[in-house]
């Protein structure tokens, strides 16, 4: 027995003494000048690596100081360099024939700089493009198809920005990828999982695969992607000057067959502001989408976008195509009969103030709206509509103060009802300009106009009122405009937190002169007991 355990230790003994004597005996870095010819022809790039070395207990070459040039085109700074690689070998065959047999790759701590130009193509579109070539029409000259096992890309930073452009890069951390049976000539499986900038996660996994031999970026693949906690305005893709920040969760999958793409998933929106001068918004939005790509035109065309806001339902569809350093819209919104009391609560993220201290309650709003132009110039136009709602905590029958003299009675509320509200909307970065204005309001009568709101939300809006009472009727046909229109005219000032209702005399006396004055005087006219009293009121107070 004594015998065997002497035997088992003097064997453990010498295998521990190989362990330890075989690095120093087969010398890996012989083996350098092929790494880098083999890797450098695989992915037809300059491929530089540092000092070899062997590990015979993990099976394993390590090398220090990674890096693959950047298309020449793009950049004299590196693709890609890395702290370390450790390549899985085949022991017997490195041992005994001195044949380098890679199991897998293990790349530690890469910085890997992704450029992309105007014309949407990226720096990564030759990669690997004589290996593919090779492997398409195979000679006896060419080198044997890169393969290997598993690679993986552990505590990677991933720079993504656009190729000679002053715009800085986005950046995301700990990337950590994962790909098993890698091959340019077949599908391999993949997953990827990354940190966003300033906050959020991202997991996407899939199939890939074969490499594109023309342009690596025309890779087709089939991806599950899961978004969590990202901020939209750090990402890079939409410009500050939209506006449009938050943070969003996304599920749902993306496919290519290398020229055309598609988008099928689920965005939810939190704090989300679509303006420059927005807040967040407190409500959660919801989006379905699918999105149709063209990859070689840089075009999309959403052919489902069902927008949700709690009950409130909206419908967008359109294409948007790249420009330089932005998106260009082209789309629709069709909102019908949404419930204000859903909405109400987001109008601040719009960039929309109502009367301070008052709200939207109750009633439906609809609006069918073209969006146009580059994200951060976009122009909105359309009708918008509000239907049997009222402006809570806002008296527009005491705003309108001494013109409601002339309806001959108070119409003082602490609400302002309203049945209809209507109008034209062109919503530019410069100013939004509204027109066709009709305002239904039951205990006061119809008043209509048009005008501007500045983006500082300064207004300057010319109106009509036609009262209801006393003067209802022949004065309000003598007060008008002199145009036809009958109503008494007024501006509205301030701004859309502090509206002023200001008379406009020179175009109620002009009315007077031009039709009716003679018809008051004669008496001809309902309620002309008042024009006094209705001019005096005018002319002594703004509101």
């Amino acid at each position: 027995m004594k015998r065997w355990l002497r035997i088992g230790g003097i064997v453990v003994g010498i295998l521990l003494l190989i362990v330890i004597v075989l690095p120093f005996l087969i010398n890996v870095n012989s083996f350098r000048p092929r790494v880098e010819s083999e890797a450098s022809a695989a992915l037809g790039r300059q491929v530089s690596v540092g000092d070899l070395s062997l590990s015979i207990l993990s099976g394993s070459v390590g090398a220090e100081n990674i890096s693959i040039a950047d298309d020449p085109a793009f950049s004299k700074s590196p693709f890609v360099t890395a702290k370390s690689l450790k390549v899985g070998v085949e022991l017997m065959p490195l041992i005994f024939s001195k044949q380098l047999n890679v199991t897998d790759i293990s790349l530690e701590e890469p910085q890997i700089t992704l450029l992309k130009t105007a014309a949407g193509k990226w720096n990564f579109s030759s990669l690997g493009a004589a290996s593919s070539k090779h492997a398409a029409k195979p000679d006896a000259s060419a080198p044997p198809s890169f393969s290997v096992a598993k690679v993986n890309v552990n505590h990677g930073r991933l720079s993504v920005g656009k190729a000679n452009s002053p715009v800085k890069p986005v950046v995301y951390d700990n990337v950590n990828i994962e790909v098993t049976n890698f091959s340019f000539t077949s599908r391999f499986p993949f997953q990827l999982t990354a940190q966003l900038p300033q906050s959020g996660d991202v997991k996407i996994s899939g199939k890939a695969g074969p490499i594109s031999a023309e342009d690596a970026a025309k890779t087709p693949f089939e991806t599950a992607v899961k978004v969590n906690n990202m901020n939209i305005g750090a990402l890079g893709v939409i410009d500050p000057a939209s506006g449009i920040a938050g943070l969003a969760n996304f599920d749902g999958t993306l496919n290519s067959n290398g020229s055309q793409a598609k988008a099928i998933g689920v965005f939810t929106g939190t704090q989300l502001k679509f303006s420059p001068k927005g807040t967040p918004g407190p409500k959660t939005v919801i989006v379905k989408h699918t999105v149709d790509l063209d990859l070689d035109k840089q075009t999309g065309t959403i052919t489902q976008g069902d927008v949700a806001i709690g009950k409130a339902q909206a419908h967008l569809t359109g294409t948007f195509q790249a420009q330089g350093d932005t998106e260009v819209l082209n789309m629709k919104l069709n909102a019908p009969n949404m419930p204000v009391d859903e909405l109400e609560p987001m109008l601040p993220s719009m960039g929309i103030v109502v009367p301070s201290g008052s709200q939207l309650k109750g009633g439906t709003l609809s609006a069918d709206l073209a969006i146009v132009g580059p994200l951060d110039k976009l122009v909105i136009t359309g009708p918008v509509r509000l239907s049997n709602t009222k402006l809570a905590n806002f008296d527009l029958g005491s705003k309108l103060g001494s013109l409601a003299a002339f309806a001959g009675k108070s119409v003082s509320s602490p609400d302002t009802t309203i049945q209809n509200a209507s109008l034209n909307a062109h919503v530019a970065p410069e100013a939004t300009n509204v027109d066709q204005i009709n305002l239904n309001l039951p205990a006061i009568g119809v008043i209509t106009g048009a005008g501007t709101v500045s983006p500082a939300g300064a207004l300057a809006l010319k109106m009509l009122a036609d009262l209801h009472g006393g003067m209802v009727g022949g004065l309000s046909k003598a007060v008008g405009t002199g145009n036809g229109k009958g109503g008494i005219p007024f501006a509205i000032e301030g701004t859309t937190s502090n509206p002023k209702f200001i008379p406009d005399m020179g175009a109620m006396v002009g009315g007077l002169v031009k039709g009716e004055l003679g018809n008051v005087a004669k008496g001809q006219v309902p309620g002309a007991k008042d024009l006094t009293k209705g001019l005096g009121g005018v002319l002594g107070r703004k509101h």
